[in-house]
């Protein structure tokens, strides 16, 4: 990770580490198959969670015996749909074949997983790699590196529209494409949402805006608790829209268009997908936004909102709703965490 950190900054790829020991996953005991989805135990919904928020996998594995460890394949079978549509790339160490052994047989595996393993690895032979427990460092190792993190990142975005939550979508410009956010996408998120809200602070005389403190890691945190929307134009991250279930309302928050895009109806239709996507218990739909920020209000109450009383109101924020059409489509609710703290512009 610290020969390949500058290279995932410069590439905007979030790097997180699943360590297999730290897991701790027991001998597959789930009653059901694992592509029912359906989880008995804890310990594999939260290796379910970490799976499915992952773009893309490298996966670090010892030889044994000629083939790969037992953890590692108990790991993979454990689930089955969280596994799809990902790239897979490897860096194996062993004595003789440098760990290749087990990649072979690990490949048979991953592509029954519906997985693409990338051609790039690294393989380590412990005896010209390997002093005193720790793995010495060499140019040639070091480019090898490099290059996985490359070509599984490219993989992973071209990979993406098979993941599932991806329309073409017939949007008010030409070239739109609309996706469930992903990991992947958290570093061009943060930069849009910057560009977005510095509007927002000029215009209500404040640089105390949740969206302009955020980290990488909070926007990480946030896909647990909302849903996430992106909107590409030609690739190129252009909006976005989050939403969840809060006290039987569907609330949504973090409404986005990049300001050179702006005008162009991109933000009323976005803000139209988020309210279609509202689960059949809510009563309607809910939003926030700074006091001054008036092209804001204007838009939602051209899309039926209204403002509506609050007790304990935050400071300069005005609270708008809007009540569930009679006859829309309802949609099942998933389970929806909730925590303090929303923000629209």
């Amino acid at each position: 990770m610290q020969t390949t950190r500058p290279q995932a900054a410069d590439g905007r790829v979030t790097v997180d580490v699943a360590d297999l020991a730290d897991i701790g996953l027991p001998l597959l005991d789930e009653p059901e198959h694992p592509a029912q989805g359906s989880y008995q135990h804890e310990h594999t919904r939260r290796w379910s969670r970490t799976v499915q928020l992952a773009d893309a996998f490298v996966v670090v594995t010892p030889e044994y015996n000629f083939g790969m460890p037992a953890a590692l394949k108990n790991a993979f079978d454990f689930l089955y749909h969280e596994w799809a549509w990902k790239p897979v790339a490897f860096v194996s160490y062993g004595n003789t074949s440098a760990g290749t052994r087990s990649v072979q047989m690990a490949k048979q595996v991953v592509t029954t997983l519906r997985m693409m393993p990338v051609g790039a690895t690294v393989a380590l032979r412990l005896a010209d790699s390997v002093r005193d427990g720790r793995v010495s460092g060499s140019p040639t190792l070091d480019a090898a590196a490099r290059a996985v993190l490359v070509e599984v990142s490219r993989v992973a975005r071209a990979m993406r529209p098979l993941r599932g939550g991806t329309d073409v979508v017939d949007g008010p410009v030409d070239g739109l494409t609309l996706t469930d956010g992903q990991p992947g996408d958290l570093a061009e998120l943060l930069v849009l949402q910057r560009c977005c809200w510095v509007q927002e602070a000029i215009v209500n005389d404040t640089l105390d805006l949740a969206p302009l403190r955020e980290t990488l890691d909070d926007l990480h945190a946030s896909m647990s608790t909302w849903r996430w929307w992106c909107v590409r134009r030609d690739g190129r991250l252009v909006a976005a829209v989050r939403a969840r279930a809060h006290e039987g309302t569907w609330l949504i928050g973090r409404l986005m268009v990049a300001p050179d895009q702006a005008g162009n109806g991109i933000g009323s239709w976005l803000l139209s997908y988020a309210e279609e996507q509202a689960p059949e218990e809510t009563t309607g739909c809910t939003l926030f936004t700074g006091h001054r920020s008036t092209r804001n209000i204007r838009l939602y109450e051209r899309a039926g909102y209204t403002r509506t009383w609050v007790a304990d109101p935050p400071q300069d924020v005005v609270h708008l709703s809007k009540p569930r059409p009679a006859g829309q489509p309802h949609r099942p609710m998933t389970d929806s965490p909730v925590h303090d703290g929303a923000g629209v512009g």
